[in-house]
């Protein structure tokens, strides 16, 4: 496993591998890697030839009142945590040479990007468009892995690829969670002891969705009712939304049906976590194989 710092070494790589015909794949982290990340890794290794895993905390998608400078950030570690795994490269690039001086170009995306986090966190999916297509412009990958935790991220980046006609394939995998339930991130290691028994209340609320809707129930605003229900037990959780949506445009819906996505984002102390499940799947996800862009 080779760890890549330069755009330029790290293109060379790719012209290298892609030219012997090999399937190269892209994993994108900001590092601080937990199960989750490693789910990812796991299915890029059974399916691709050649893997890269980028660490990079994005500095473009964090506002000035979140926690860019707190981020956990420990790329030795997350050598370690690879090395024993068919990674081929770890491609961790300075934020100089992603954001030169005087950088001026970003994407602006869409209508994915609107709603939700989009309202919570303006201005972030700006950023992440923006490194995504730079990540995918200089690793030039056949594949690309990401988490179904972080929903309506998916949403843009299938947009980006099908808008900008990047020969790039979009992997959906399915969200790992702990043992209690709560969906792993990095932000999980800003909880406390008591914060992260209480961070498990999401997930129940979820759990609460799924279990309204195999009973028969259809109508959003009840679900919903019942998610805040659920919510409500834990005095520490600040519910930001609870949203019933269809999964393509994340459109709110009188009716579930199979297939709509019920999304929660809530502070737990001062840690902002989002989850989400689509009802009426397996597990509360899709089969991870959801795929976007085109093929080479």
């Amino acid at each position: 496993m080779d760890l890549i710092t330069s755009l330029t070494e790290m293109r060379a790589f790719s012209r290298r591998t892609r030219s012997g015909g090999k399937k190269l794949a892209l994993v994108p982290t900001m590092g601080a890697l937990h199960k989750g990340h490693l789910s990812l890794v796991g299915r890029a290794i059974e399916e691709c030839d050649a893997v890269v895993v980028s660490v990079f905390v994005n500095p473009t998608q964090f506002s000035v009142e979140e926690d860019l400078a707190r981020y956990p950030r420990d790329l030795a570690g997350d050598l370690v945590t690879l090395r024993p795994l068919r990674v081929d490269v770890v491609f961790s690039p300075s934020a100089v040479d992603m954001y030169p001086k005087e950088f001026q170009t970003f994407v602006e995306p869409g209508a994915a990007a609107v709603p939700l986090e989009g309202v919570c966190r303006p201005g972030h999916f700006r950023g992440v468009a923006t490194v995504v297509l730079k990540l995918f412009n200089i690793v030039d990958p056949d594949v690309a892995y990401f988490g179904q935790k972080d929903f309506q991220q998916t949403l843009v980046v299938r947009r980006l690829i099908e808008d900008l006609n990047l020969a790039v394939k979009l992997i959906v995998c399915p969200i790992a969670r702990e043992p209690d339930g709560l969906a792993t991130s990095s932000r999980n290691a800003y909880l406390s002891a008591s914060e992260r028994q209480a961070a498990s209340v999401l997930h129940r609320s979820l759990r609460r969705a799924e279990e309204l809707f195999r009973a028969g129930e259809t109508k959003a605003a009840r679900i919903s009712e019942e998610m805040h229900k659920v919510l409500a037990t834990e005095p520490r959780a600040k519910v930001e939304y609870v949203a019933m949506v269809e999964p393509a445009r994340l459109q709110p819906i009188d009716l579930v049906t199979p297939g709509s996505v019920a999304l929660v984002a809530a502070r737990i102390g001062a840690v902002r976590l989002i989850d989400n499940t689509v009802l009426g799947s397996p597990g509360g996800h899709d089969d991870g194989r959801r795929t976007g862009g085109g093929k080479r």
